[in-house]
């Protein structure tokens, strides 16, 4: 199950992976810009009625991450069988024209099937991670991965602002803006990118390990790489208390406005891009793959009991440089799992870590919302529950890798 060590057929390409970084910021970017307007175009197409738009909102989100759950295992298969290419550009060409038929849907039934299908092209990160694992060498995986997700936080960061003023002008604005970047990326890619697997490392496509199942079966096949998907899906889970319940718990204990809870979830975010984009690379260097995922998980575990203990605002803040240096974690473990699988097997395994994260999407809000409203109801002060049972997530997942990861952690660990 690990990784050839004979040298990759795909030598690295700059400009392929620059693609890969530009195809990651404007998926985000058209994601995000839709993130200010959508429920007011659902107040609006529901005649007024906010509490049926907060409803629909509801289900439009779970019906989003179960399409991911779904469909990344099988994009990911369809990848290791007919290529990375005609996967990513299929992908965002399709993702491009639903955002046209969002934009025109004339009703709340046209824009919920709009939002499933945004789903099913959005499972298209699964194959830009197989790509980057494919023309990237095995030790400077982890550096790329945090590129990633730097180009990540920063199209999230401004997407959201951009939709905003789009907003202003027309509330179908913003889709129209997000159909053009999408259509733009993959006719720019068409001439930029070139396939990263050749056609004698691709697998045959079957459905029995392309759906859902059969991704937990590889996953089950052998111990390491089940530790390891197991402490992804930690991690994943305490990373995602922040996106749950940061806005409600800061305006509940410290009484924070919208624009202080902005200021601050902005200063989370640009923190964190920074952590990926400017400090894995030298972190891995020095620490090896293990060292810096370590360190990360163990910063996240402080950051998260900070905010949990924090009875004022000002020490609430003293966690944000802990919390963005948890950004330090997630591109050394994407590349040790990218280590504990053949390369003609790296679409099954993003597939399957893509439908694992579907499972933090969906389970992640319920989970904190819930213990926060458990740790207020009481007469002591528990509001920092939710962070608290972050932070143990975040140890279970660093037990779980120092118990499977030594084997395929690379001879710097």
């Amino acid at each position: 199950m690990s990784e050839s060590n004979k040298p990759d057929s795909i030598k690295p390409s700059p400009a392929a992976f620059g693609f890969v970084l530009v195809t990651v910021v404007l998926d985000t970017l058209a994601f995000g810009v839709m993130v200010p307007v959508l429920p007011q175009l659902l107040v609006t197409l529901e005649g007024g009625d906010t509490k049926a738009a907060a409803t629909v909102l509801g289900i439009f989100g779970a019906a989003w991450a179960v399409m991911q759950f779904l469909m990344s295992p099988v994009l990911g298969a369809l990848s290791d069988k007919f290529g990375r290419r005609p996967v990513i550009l299929l992908s965002l060409l399709g993702l491009g024209l639903d955002y046209v038929f969002m934009a025109l849907a004339p009703t709340v039934g046209w824009l919920f099937v709009g939002r499933v299908i945004s789903g099913v092209t959005s499972a298209n990160y699964a194959t830009v991670s197989a790509y980057t694992a494919d023309v990237t060498p095995p030790d400077e995986r982890a550096k790329r991965f945090g590129l990633i997700g730097a180009a990540w936080g920063f199209g999230f960061i401004i997407g959201p602002a951009v939709g905003g003023v789009l907003a202003g002008v027309d509330l179908r604005a913003p889709f129209w803006a997000a159909a053009a970047l999408c259509l733009v990326n993959a006719a720019y890619g068409v001439f930029i990118l070139p396939e990263s697997l050749p056609k004698e490392r691709r697998r045959p496509f079957t459905w029995r390990t392309a759906n859902i199942f059969g991704a937990f079966r590889f996953i089950a096949s052998a111990p390491v790489l089940m530790g390891l998907a197991l402490a992804h899906l930690f991690m994943r889970l305490g990373h995602d208390v922040n996106p749950s319940i940061a806005v409600i718990y800061a305006q509940f204990r410290y009484q924070w406005s919208a624009l202080e809870v902005g200021v601050m979830l902005t200063g989370v975010g640009v923190c964190s891009m920074i952590v990926q984009a400017g400090l894995i690379g030298p972190a891995v260097k020095t620490l090896g793959d293990r060292g810096a995922l370590t360190a990360g998980l163990l910063f996240g575990v402080i950051g998260f009991m900070i905010f949990g203990f924090s009875s004022i605002g000002w020490m609430f803040a003293c966690g944000v440089p802990f919390s963005a240096l948890f950004g330090l974690a997630g591109a050394p473990l994407m590349s040790i799992l990218s280590r504990s699988v053949f390369a003609e097997e790296q679409g099954r395994l993003q597939g399957a870590i893509g439908s694992i994260n579907a499972v933090s999407n969906m389970t992640a809000p319920l989970l904190f919302t819930q213990t926060f409203a458990l740790g207020i109801a009481g007469a002591g002060d528990f509001a920092g529950l939710p962070y608290y049972i972050a932070a143990g997530l975040l140890l279970i997942s660093l037990t779980l890798v120092w118990r499977s990861s030594r084997s395929v952690a690379g001879p710097t660990n």
